[in-house]
């Protein structure tokens, strides 16, 4: 597939199909010089590192919320050394091979950490990229890695900031899983892509540190969480086995949080070099049929309704990948 040029991308910063997170508003905002406005003045400054903050007190649990540095860096180092390349270039692939409507499509990265299936989805397909991540750390490092993208801080866990029927692709890779706003936010043809761990994923290096291996499968609670809004369409399985030197066994620890347990420090303090399996289940979803409505028009980022349904947003697993 073609990579677009820097002057084609231009063209697409600053078209996200944001919504004010102001109580009760929900207008478009626009991107203009420094900050994003709506229609009845409510404004959000761009950071000189190129994201944009939209979490209003109700949605903060912390004033660090949110992955560390310390995990932010561990991922990223990991997918610089290429551990973790399997899943990203499989869910590139497979996102960027999807037919939708709107060209370029938008395409919504929920807990988009570092930016790297993003940034690399936006190197092989032209795509209005929009990244969220309740990690300011996060936003800032995929802000400067790839400023053609539209990154924002905001809680996945509630209410997204897009416009209803505004996007053509969601993805989640080990990250936010929120069905019943992803229902809301795709327009109709859109797809949902998600990537959980797979049983087995990192088995070895959790044997090592826990002492015990304690092994299940998401799957089947991942498809039940969806179903009331998602038809399964596809899933692949992505697995490599790969021999890790301790620095990369530490940033996984480090990315997964597992390094922090008092309980382990002795087990990791002895570790060495590991084959390590990581595995994941890539699931494709399509929106069932009543939850396809016509295109919203302007302003209907609060107006339109959400989809109906029980299911909650999903927990995410602390991953490596992102």
């Amino acid at each position: 597939m073609r990579v677009p040029g820097r002057r084609e991308l231009d063209r697409v910063t600053g078209h996200a199909p944001l919504a004010c997170t102001v109580r009760a508003c929900g207008l478009p905002l626009t991107r203009g010089g420094r900050a994003w406005t709506c229609p009845r003045g409510h404004a959000f400054d761009v950071a000189r590192t190129g994201y944009v903050n939209l979490l209003q007190p109700q949605d903060r649990r912390s004033n660090a919320a949110g992955d560390r540095t310390k995990a932010v860096d561990a991922r990223a180092h990991l997918l610089a050394r290429g551990i973790g390349r399997a899943l990203v270039d499989e869910t590139v692939r497979r996102a960027a091979a999807l037919e939708v409507g709107d060209e370029p499509p938008a395409v919504l990265d929920l807990g988009s950490g570092s930016g790297d299936v993003l940034g690399e989805l936006a190197s092989v397909r032209r795509v209005a990229g929009i990244g969220i991540d309740l990690s300011t750390v996060a936003a800032e490092h995929a802000a400067r890695r790839f400023p053609d993208l539209t990154w924002v801080v905001a809680n996945a866990d509630r209410r997204l900031p897009l416009l209803d029927h505004s996007v053509s692709v969601v993805l989640s890779v080990h990250g936010r899983r929120n069905p019943r706003e992803c229902a809301r936010v795709l327009m109709p043809g859109g797809c949902l892509l998600v990537a959980v761990p797979a049983p087995g994923d990192l088995a070895e290096l959790r044997e090592r540190v826990q002492g015990t291996l304690v092994d299940r499968s998401r799957a089947e609670s991942l498809t039940i969480e969806h179903a009331p809004f998602f038809t399964v369409r596809d899933r692949t399985a992505v697995r490599e086995r790969l021999p890790l030197d301790r620095d990369a066994l530490l940033d996984l620890l480090r990315g997964t949080y597992r390094g922090e347990r008092r309980s382990a420090a002795e087990r990791i303090g002895a570790l060495g070099g590991l084959e390590v399996t990581l595995a994941s289940d890539l699931f494709l979803f399509t929106l069932k049929g009543r939850f396809a409505p016509h295109r919203a028009t302007a302003g209907s980022g609060s107006g339109g309704a959400a989809a109906p349904g029980p299911a909650p947003a999903a927990r995410a697993s602390r991953r490596r990948s992102r």
